[in-house]
């Protein structure tokens, strides 16, 4: 005991406990029989350890906070400390290492060295143009102004992109820290069970273990039932290890509870358990990492590799979350273990994909431009002076030459920085960022970013029943005890004494004892369910009956359960088995009813006594009690019991021997109510173009009256509900191998599935995501709250948790938590995810359009004046206008329910679309004309000098400072044009709705009104009159009435690199290229349709006429008989225009954007029945001929 109270003393300050955190750190290293071994030689037992701890195996910690503080401070604290964020000054050096920047200050120092000097001698026409027509001697020696003007800007380009990358860290930290709020853990604390925040406990404490939690500490198993663990994320091996007291009571941070429940003594917690271990290698790798790459430029060494791959994957198991939400640390390591964690599910998102190909396109078309304007720019000052003037090269000059040069190439990087659109991941960044901290009020805690707009384009949701659909609130209404079929809940006087004395201990003894019902938190509230909502169903029962479920717990503690059968997805029952006072053993068994039934021998009758159960009996219970209950959306359970004899004791190993010849004592009906939000949302769903599926493990008729309800199954459609052995069956081939093909033709129709294992919903996902039948790639949404749907969660796009009913693990594997687990949440986040996708789409629109327009204007004034209307320094700050505030205007639209008008745009459609087309050339357009024609006759018109052919180191005219103004106010007006992007009216529709938008717009107004008149040489302004800058506003403002312009002008035959063809393609019958035009097609929203009505009202008048004569005629030509009956039929295909009738109005459209989908079959998603015959009807024409005069139009 020396030794013992001296490395107690060495542990930490006070120490006083029986054993060290050396030896503890020592025991946790040790695994299976060598662990046991220890244990036993130096602590006798687990209680022997619990006594040294200074803690109860039954009532845990009975200790003040004073006493727990003290512990923390000998063993340590349940946190990691996160890798140290970068500071600013990092940031700054990072945004500095931008290529086209580089270049830009290089360039800068250049043209600031060279602008000292002057050619010797007092001749300075010797030189030519290159620096004749200076002002006077102080203008010349004001050269170097714009280099460092140049140097300004881009310092102030690298400071704002550091800003915005240290507030986005910052609010990634935020993110982070409320991830470790929400982890709890639960603990046995002064005898009674309690919930804790993991960062609070301490070495000592006794903590419940339970399916599907991720430890947050090491510990010591105190006591087990049925427990399987997943060490995978520690120790690389994917197979489940069984854990007990007497075999491997080892229990380790970061591994999963995969089956069973059980409590252990917490022994090390932090940096001081095994995960944390891993960690602070990983912390203290990180810096001798980056000097490898630096020095080898290799992949960091494999063991540290593997380690850090695995500690990855357990980001759950701290207190600090230490998965980076998109690179939330910035470190190029943490992004790449991240992709690499994630398995093979997380490739580039649909919009990340995209933006990166039209960057790449959009960079390449701009250093084209730059270096073809620097040439001509440099060739034809070449050709001027020496070969047109005539000029003889001298030595004195090359640096007045050199000078120039540099100017040009100024303006070339310039025109570069300017048409590079690094706003692009900026503006990407902000709306996301914006977007995860506005879903957080929304009940969605977003884990991964490119989740968010994923779910923008998800044309599928698989959802669970349980606690997503319905409310998780679950009671038995319904049960069948001794012959007896009870609608209600029975009185305890209608059961016989043994029955409901074999009931009431079936239920209390074979539940998790972590699964309680606690008195209501507010007077006349409902009672609380905490735990297992079925279980809790059923000790509502036990309430009801009036008796006490925690008095038979107490006669069979926990300690005493001889033998558990937990719970799990291929059982789908549970069972206990519990030694009986009087000698042998009792199993008590519940589940699904069409299992159990079958495994029934015996049944309780009215009496209490038991009688033979055989096959006709047992048909008949299904036929007239589980069907009738399940049709009415009740969760049917079976709860039987068996006894054994004490010898010979049974093969508990076996548990298809045990778990049979079973006595039923009762069958219940469980109900849990669709929430009464969840029918409305679902209809948003369907009318946003996403197809909603449940996925479920209950009976099919159970599955079947929930989903009716929920309105997933619409009333006489040709759905399909399948078993998961029927799915199987229907996906498998001969060999038993899953077949695409057979997969194909199953998921379009299938909307429930029910009786589902977790490796069926993962087949589900996977072949709806690999399908390629349709007109687009499926993007796939999965709901799932249990350990087993992981692998469904990690394989959808999106993976979304529950929040209060799921487990760790499946919240690991997910990318969006939902708080509430309320499925409304997801049709939030499908809002967003969209509002994502189209604030980019906005940024774009604005920023493409300056960017033709910056680049046009560099290149032809280059060509035509030798010179950039446009100054280096003044495309830097339309550069900063465009790509930082623009970013952050634009991105942090709010959405609007609008959004959920329209189908999905899918993995296939163009980004910029045919209307965001016509909008970028027409303004450009627009713009370019005014700019010319300033450029050109602009001083005859303001009766100024000319700006044009000034040379090197003139003064700031006029001229070019109303071109530059006009230039700024017409890119302001046209973000408010760029707020909308659908061919809307309305541009001002909403926009008080974003304060943000306002004052960056009359923030940048107000920098430019400062910048024209007090800039000077350094912006090359010249300050303008009240006149001149009223002109510039009126340009300005043409913007807007040239937006409404172009709102009439039909974008149809505008073509988009990658669009298909135009109207005249579809009518070719061009399958391939009329899936294109209906994507495009889509992208006319109900906004759209409504503002051009007017355009096609004429049309839709003349064709109704015709129709109507038509009509006419034919009941002419019938007047020889009686007029045909005409008979009821069934609504058009879904997608398909309504036929038009004589008299009937009502359903004819506006607009028609759907002939491709008239002349096809019905959506093979949708699976309508197609419209019969109509007997003595006329023979109409098809539906599309009446539109044919519009459509050519």
């Amino acid at each position: 005991m020396g030794d013992l109270a001296n490395s107690a003393g060495e542990a930490g300050p006070g120490g006083g406990f029986g054993c060290s955190l050396a030896e503890l750190r020592a025991l946790m290293e040790l695994r299976g029989a060598e662990a046991l071994l220890k244990v036993q030689e130096a602590y006798g037992d687990v209680h022997g350890l619990c006594r040294r701890l200074r803690t109860s195996p039954t009532d845990g910690l009975s200790e003040g906070a004073a006493e727990l503080d003290r512990r923390r401070q000998v063993f340590g604290q349940n946190w990691i400390p996160p890798k140290r964020p970068k500071t600013f000054v990092e940031l700054v050096w990072e945004a500095l290492q931008d290529v086209t920047l580089i270049i830009l200050e290089v360039a800068a120092v250049v043209s600031l060295g060279l602008s000292f000097y002057a050619p010797p001698g007092g001749d300075t026409e010797v030189c030519g143009r290159a620096s004749g027509g200076t002002e006077d001697e102080g203008e010349a020696e004001a050269g170097w102004i714009e280099g460092a003007a140049i140097l300004l800007s881009v310092a102030c380009v690298v400071l704002v992109t550091a800003f915005n990358d240290w507030s986005k860290e910052r609010q990634f930290r935020g993110l982070q820290s409320r991830i470790e709020r929400e982890q709890r853990f639960t603990v046995v604390r002064h005898g009674r069970q309690t919930q804790v925040p993991v960062a609070e406990l301490v070495v000592g404490d006794v903590a419940q273990v339970k399916y599907g939690d991720l430890l947050p500490a090491d510990g010591v198993l105190i006591q087990g039932n049925d427990l399987k663990i997943d060490e995978s994320a520690l120790t690389g091996e994917s197979d489940h290890v069984r854990k007990s007291v007497d075999k491997d009571p080892m229990l380790l941070s970061g591994t999963h509870v995969m089956e069973g429940s059980g409590k252990m003594v917490v022994t090390a917690v932090g940096v001081n358990s095994q995960s944390g271990i891993i960690f602070t290698l990983l912390g203290a790798g990180g810096e001798e990492e980056e000097e490898k790459k630096e020095k080898k430029g290799k992949p960091q060494d494999g063991a540290v590799e593997n380690l850090q791959s695995k500690a990855k994957k357990q980001d759950g198991a701290v207190a600090m979350e230490m998965q980076p939400l998109k690179s939330a640390e910035g470190g190029d390591v943490e992004e790449r273990e991240r992709k690499r964690s994630s398995g093979p599910k997380k490739e580039k998102s649909v919009l990340q994909g995209k933006l990166t190909k039209l960057a790449v396109q959009i960079g390449k078309a701009g250093l084209v431009m730059s270096a073809v304007t620097v040439i001509i720019l440099v060739l034809y000052f070449v050709v001027e002076t020496f070969v047109v003037e005539g000029r003889p090269w001298l030595a004195e000059c090359t640096p007045v030459y050199v000078q120039y040069w540099v100017k040009f190439f100024i303006i070339g990087v310039t025109v570069l920085v300017v048409a590079v659109p690094e706003g692009l991941p900026l503006a990407v960044t902000i709306s996301l960022a914006y977007s995860v901290k506005k879903m957080m009020r929304d009940n969605n805690l977003v884990r991964h970013l490119d989740a968010c707009e994923t779910m923008g384009n998800a044309t599928a949701i698989c959802s669970d029943k349980t606690g997503t659909l319905t409310t998780n609130r679950m009671t038995v209404v319904q049960a069948f005890l001794g012959d007896t079929h009870f609608r209600s809940p029975p009185e305890p006087a209608s059961i016989a004494p043994r029955t409901l004395d074999l009931l009431v201990q079936a239920i209390a003894i074979n539940s998790a004892y972590t699964t309680k019902i606690l008195p209501p938190e507010t007077a006349g509230g409902l009672p609380r369910q905490v735990g297992n909502k079925t279980e809790c169903a059923l000790l509502g029962l036990v309430l009801a009956l009036r008796r006490d479920y925690e008095a038979v717990r107490a006669q069979v503690p926990e300690e005493r359960l001889y033998k558990v059968y937990t719970f799990n997805s291929v059982r789908k029952s549970m069972s206990t088995v519990t030694r009986l006072p009087a000698g042998g053993f009792r199993l008590y068994s519940k589940g699904a009813s069409e299992i159990l039934l079958r495994r029934c021998c015996a049944i309780l009758g009215v009496g209490g006594e038991a009688r033979a159960f055989g096959p006709r009996d047992r048909e008949d219970v299904v036929r007239k009690v589980v069907e009738p209950m399940a049709a009415a959306g009740l969760r049917t359970l079976v709860l039987a019991f068996r006894d054994f004899p004490p010898v010979p004791e049974p093969p508990w190993d076996d548990e298809a021997a045990v778990v049979g010849e079973l006595t039923c004592i009762a069958v219940v009906g469980i109900e849990d109510p669709v929430r009464p939000e969840v029918p409305e949302a679902i209809r948003k769903c369907q009318r946003a173009g996403i197809t909603v599926r449940m996925v479920t493990g209950d009976n099919l008729n159970t599955a079947r009256a929930i989903a009716a309800k929920c309105g997933i199954l619409p009333a006489g459609e040709d759905w399909l509900c399948l078993e998961g052995k029927e799915f199987n069956r229907r996906i498998r081939n001969e060999k038993g191998e899953i077949e695409q093909e057979r997969l194909d033709k199953v998921w379009p129709k299938l909307r429930v599935l029910a009786r589902s294992s977790p490796t069926d919903k993962h087949t589900l996902v996977k072949g709806i995501i690999d399908s390629t039948v349709g007109d687009q790639r499926q993007v796939v949404a999965v709901t799932g709250d249990g350990t087993n749907d992981g692998p469904a969660l990690k394989k959808a796009d999106v993976g979304f948790a529950m929040g209060i009913a799921g487990t760790d693990v499946a919240k690991e594997a997910s990318d969006i938590i939902l708080t509430d687990d309320n499925f409304s949440s997801i049709v939030k986040a499908v809002m967003w995810g969209r509002n994502v996708y189209d604030s980019i789409s906005k940024f774009l629109q604005f920023q493409l359009t300056v960017n033709v327009v910056a680049v046009v204007v560099a290149f032809t004034g280059a060509c035509i004046t030798q010179d950039s209307p446009l100054k280096a320094v003044q495309m830097l700050w339309v550069n900063l206008i465009m790509d930082t505030f623009a970013s952050l205007a634009l991105a942090t639209e709010p959405p609007t329910e609008a959004l959920l008008l329209r189908k999905p745009y899918g993995r296939n459609k163009p980004l910029i679309s045919r209307t965001m087309l016509k909008n970028i050339l027409g303004h450009a357009a627009y713009q370019l004309v005014i700019i010319f024609t300033l450029l050109f006759v602009g001083e005859v018109f303001f009766d100024i000098d000319s700006g044009r052919n000034a040379p090197l180191h003139s003064p700031p005219s006029e001229h070019y400072t109303i071109i530059f103004n006009t230039f700024v106010m017409m890119q302001l007006f046209n973000e408010i044009n760029a707020r909308k992007i659908h061919g809307e009216r309305n541009v001002f529709d909403g926009i008080f709705a974003n304060p943000i938008f306002c004052s960056i717009v009359l923030g940048t107004f107000a920098i430019q009104i400062v910048i024209v008149q007090f800039g000077g040489k350094p912006f090359s302004c010249s300050p303008l009159s009240a006149e001149q800058w009223l002109w510039c506003l009126f340009v300005g403002v043409g913007e807007l009435v040239w937006g409404q312009v172009m709102a009439w002008v039909p974008g149809g035959r505008l073509r988009c690199p990658g669009a298909g063809p135009g109207p005249s393609g579809r009518r070719r019958g061009a399958s391939a290229a009329s899936a294109e035009e209906e994507e495009e097609e889509d992208e006319v929203d109900a906004a759209e349709r409504e503002l051009r009505r007017g355009q096609v009202l004429w049309v839709r008048g003349l064709n109704r006429i015709q129709t109507q004569m038509r009509v006419v005629r034919a009941f002419r030509s019938s007047l020889g008989g009686p007029p045909p009956r005409p008979e009821p039929r069934p609504g058009p295909p879904f997608g398909a225009p309504p036929e038009l009738l004589f008299g009937d109005t009502r359903d004819i459209p506006l607009i028609d954007d759907t002939d491709a989908e008239s002349e096809a079959p019905p959506n093979r998603n949708n699976n309508h029945r197609p419209p019969r015959g109509r007997g003595g009807a006329r023979p109409g024409p098809p539906p599309a001929r009446l539109h044919s005069l519009e459509t050519s139009l």
